[in-house]
């Protein structure tokens, strides 16, 4: 690139094209780039310091729970070649989500991980699974009804992309879209959002925003969880300190709520 052309770039421009030149953030969300690289230029000495953190973070957030980059192309044929045997689809739907740390984590209880968290619920008809990573792909254990929309939102592009071929084979309801979802949270009313494992997150992002944010999202019931032990598997007494800085955040609305605990997982049902 000349250099006029570079120098007449802002520092938020080369630091959000620095971030994109990486292959594992060059399908993430550009408005979640410029969020944290805006913040990082505002508290860092120089350019190369302000890229490096937004990186960091964005490790921190996204890229810690993904092994590797998942081979999506290869993933639909195989889904496409599988049409009309169920037994097949599901064990290749259960491999896929070996592929991100927080799906594998629910696998060895995804048979009664709904039942138990929002069997009260009964049939569900809307649901938005917000920084859904591959969660979409245990559509068979949560109870939908017929007819049933699911709108799911990641910030990684590519798996928005496989999550739309997937929801076309799968579930005529089914939308994803790629977005910067604390920033930009979706409106649509439902009847259940899910929120797994992404509070954390937030708060890494957005110190103490957390109930202002749940309070944006159009649902009448909330399925929330922590992480109870850490990517290597230590406990590090992650549940009581989350537990103790969630109730701390449930003091404030008038929601009911019920507690429900599982091996690496501490889950909330909220009605609203």
């Amino acid at each position: 690139m000349p250099q006029t052309q570079l120098s007449a770039k802002t520092p938020l421009q080369r630091l959000e094209d620095s971030i994109l030149e990486s292959a594992k953030y060059r399908h993430v969300s550009k408005d979640l780039i410029l969020r944290l690289g805006e913040k990082e230029l505002h508290k860092r000495k120089n350019l190369k310091e302000a890229i490096k953190e937004t990186k960091n973070t964005l490790h921190q957030i996204a890229g810690a729970y993904l092994d590797n980059l998942p081979p999506y192309a290869k993933w639909i044929a195989e889904l496409e070649r599988l049409q009309g045997d169920s037994a097949e689809i599901q064990e290749a739907l259960k491999r896929m989500m070996t592929s991100h740390s927080s799906t594998r984590e629910r696998l060895p209880h995804f048979h009664n991980f709904y039942a138990k968290t929002v069997s009260e619920i009964g049939s569900v008809e809307s649901v938005i699974d917000l920084a859904c990573g591959l969660n979409p792909l245990a559509l068979s254990f949560l109870p939908l009804s017929a007819g049933a929309s699911y709108f799911a939102y990641d910030l990684y592009g590519d798996m928005i992309s496989f999550l739309n071929a997937y929801f076309a084979l799968t579930l005529p309801g089914g939308y994803a879209e790629a977005r910067d979802v604390v920033a930009n949270p979706p409106t649509q009313p439902v009847q259940l959002a899910l929120i797994l494992k992404f509070l954390p997150v937030l708060e890494q992002t957005e110190k103490e925003k957390t109930l202002n944010w749940l309070k944006s999202i159009n649902a009448n019931y909330f399925l929330i969880s922590f992480p109870t032990k850490t990517l290597s598997g230590r406990s590090m007494r992650m549940a009581e300190n989350y537990e103790k800085q969630f109730c701390e955040v449930l003091q404030q609305p008038n929601w009911n709520y019920k507690r429900i605990l599982f091996d690496n997982e501490l889950c909330y049902l909220i009605e609203v």
